[in-house]
């Protein structure tokens, strides 16, 4: 375990932000948090809800408001590999619509309401996420 890297009031933070945001957003739209759902219902619905947009776009400038304000640089490493993101991206999106929501959806607003169907997609999630992890490292 690298114990350099724990950092448990950052994290405590940031996952107290991501509750309050949830709660905020339930109260204030009736509707639960899955970012999936939202790009979708932004994209597809025929009233293009307006919320949907300013949550997207709150994705999107979060983080370059949080690097104007600390001024820490945040790097990003995907892929250099179009063909391995466009795979993953696929995959991600039929992993998506097959499981009924996305790990944001289930892992916050579902597994805070003890669904079932959440824990169980959640868990799963995290066991392939853990094991792709493991696998890529021993190449």
């Amino acid at each position: 375990m690298n114990i350099i890297n724990f950092t448990p009031v950052s994290a405590f933070l940031g996952g107290s932000l991501i509750g309050l945001a949830v709660v905020i957003f339930f109260v204030f739209n009736g509707r639960l948090i899955g970012i999936s759902g939202i790009a979708s219902n932004f994209l597809n619905s025929k009233d293009n809800r307006f919320d949907n947009f300013l949550f997207l776009l709150g994705l999107i400038l979060g983080p370059i408001i949080y690097k104007v304000f600390t001024q820490q640089e945040i790097n990003i490493s995907i892929s250099n590999s179009f063909i391995l993101l466009a795979v993953a991206g696929l995959l991600v999106g039929v992993g998506t619509r097959i499981g009924g929501g996305c790990t944001s959806g289930h892992g916050i607003s579902g597994m805070g309401r003890f669904s079932l169907r959440s824990i169980v997609a959640t868990i799963t999630f995290m066991i392939v996420g853990i094991l792709t992890v493991w696998i890529k490292n021993l190449i």
